[in-house]
């Protein structure tokens, strides 16, 4: 009975505990229903699986089961930023317990009985108990306000080095503030919408309808709640980053404020969507997502520069090569920011590209490609925010030595050769003919199919390490069960 509450302890009462649970379901699901995408189709093993695991699949509803599950992946991972947040971020232990229990049991909730009503019949018993889970998930967004409230004068700061006003309220806290109070109010885009159903509201999915010649209200809902929430985890996940590398000095003071006005003004586009405003919103984002990538690009400076004096203090005039060296010696220091960078040129600045030459280009390809291309910029966006967390958990469990550099290196590299090759195919139009493209698209496949496979072996790979751990009676989940992030980020 020990055995058991110890590692329970572990894993649902330590940051490092359940974000590795958080992880754990995420890869369980992602390596499932991963074998019901068009590759795993066209071989014949979603056949198996649906077959083995007595999945319900009807063609018909397959946008609301795309939904669910992208939902149940989307709650785990707002849960594991969470959980950064209450290790990182001071607030009072019972809001700190409240949060992360409630965001827990939510996210668990929401995912098992989501995917049980969507794969395997439609209980709607299983529905409420999803609906439950989403909601709970809410209410520990409203307690992480009020804990995170920068204005309280227990948690100014008291550093001049960082980003603060006059009177010594925290910049960054703030930041995170509007993050996540903006999170909560984009959250009920997707809310609202999802009431209406069964009352003259039908599940759709956001690619499908790009050249519908007239949206109703509530479907412009569903797209801004789509855009922007991936938006608010990328910024929220810089904002951890941030922390994490103990970001500071004037490039901080810059950053922040930058933060915090690109937050603001991006949901004000994204929320006029649905207003009168709507035909003006998409300039209201471009000004928004600016400020907010230019403070992203202020960290990468200065966690460069960092990088580079750090692996080079022992050099009296380092020479190019060497400030290389010393900047990719770390890959889980290095691959974060450089993620960022990347993403710019594999998201994006496509995304914005896209937007500015619509009508121009994008509208006069056939409709399967500019669906291509939006949905491979949403999945783009989420598998670099997927990487970026498990740089961070990698350093956060101690890896070291050979293993830290085979760990980080492999997650770059592999997840750069699939967003690459994910990008040209999107954009492929450019600059080759439909009747030409074949062999270009069969390189891409492959190059795609290696990089996310690797990817998940090595996740595979973590998750079996971990488990095999748990059942060692002097494992290293006994040195970590009272270790917080905040306390290796002091060491």
């Amino acid at each position: 009975m020990q055995f058991i509450k110890d590692r329970f302890n572990y894993l649902f009462n330590s940051t490092k505990g359940l974000i590795l649970v958080a992880i754990a379901m995420i890869a369980v699901v992602a390596a499932v229903w991963g074998t019901l995408s068009g590759p795993m189709a066209e071989m014949g093993v979603s056949k198996v699986v649906i077959k083995l695991l007595g999945m319900d699949i009807v063609q018909a509803e397959r946008e609301g089961r795309i939904v669910i599950l992208y939902h149940s992946i989307a709650m785990a991972v707002i849960a594991i930023e969470t959980y950064m947040l209450t290790g990182l971020i001071k607030m009072k232990a019972m809001y700190k317990t409240f949060i992360n229990g409630l965001i827990t049991f939510g996210y668990i909730l929401a995912m098992i009985f989501g995917l049980l009503f969507a794969y395997f019949g439609h209980s709607w018993i299983f529905h409420g108990l999803y609906i439950f889970g989403l909601s709970l998930i809410f209410m520990a967004g409203i307690l992480l306000a009020i804990a995170i409230w920068p204005w309280n004068k227990e948690y100014y700061q008291p550093d001049k080095a960082y980003a603060r006003t006059k009177s010594g309220v925290d910049v960054e806290r703030v930041a995170i503030f509007a993050t996540t109070v903006t999170t909560l109010i984009s959250a009920l885009f997707g809310a609202i919408p999802g009431s209406f159903f069964g009352n003259g509201f039908t599940v759709f999915l956001a690619e499908n309808t790009i050249r519908y010649p007239g949206k109703s209200v509530l479907q412009y809902s569903v797209i801004g709640h789509l855009h922007i929430m991936l938006a608010l985890i990328a910024i929220m996940l810089t904002l951890i980053i941030g922390r994490w590398l103990n970001f500071k000095g004037i490039l901080h003071k810059i950053a922040m404020p930058l933060m915090i006005l690109g937050t603001i003004v991006l949901n004000l586009g994204v929320w006029g969507v649905v207003t009168p405003l709507q035909p003006t919103a998409h300039t209201i984002i471009y000004v928004g997502a600016t400020p907010s990538m230019f403070a992203a690009l202020l960290l990468l400076i200065w966690s460069w520069n960092k990088l580079i004096k750090d692996g080079t203090k022992h050099l009296n005039k380092p020479n190019a090569l060497q400030k290389l060296a010393a900047l990719v010696r770390d890959p889980l220091k290095f691959g974060p920011t450089w993620q960022m960078l990347f993403m710019n040129f594999t998201t994006s600045f496509l995304g914005i590209f896209m937007a500015i030459r619509l009508d121009e280009i994008f509208r006069v390809w056939p409709a399967r490609e500019e669906r291509i291309e939006l949905t491979g910029h949403w999945h783009a966006l989420s598998a670099i925010i997927a990487t970026i967390i498990l740089f961070y958990y990698g350093d956060m469990i101690g890896l070291k030595g050979k293993v830290r550099q085979f760990y980080g290196w492999s997650i770059l590299i592999f997840s750069d050769i699939a967003l690459a090759s994910v990008t040209v195919f999107e954009m492929k139009r450019l600059f080759i003919s439909e009747a030409e493209q074949q062999p270009l698209v069969n390189f891409l496949m492959y190059a795609m199919d290696i990089g996310l496979g690797a990817l998940l072996v090595i996740l595979a790979a973590v998750m079996v390490w971990r488990l095999t751990d748990l059942f060692k009676k002097k494992g290293r989940w006994t040195e970590e069960v009272n270790h917080d992030i905040s306390q290796e980020v002091n060491e």
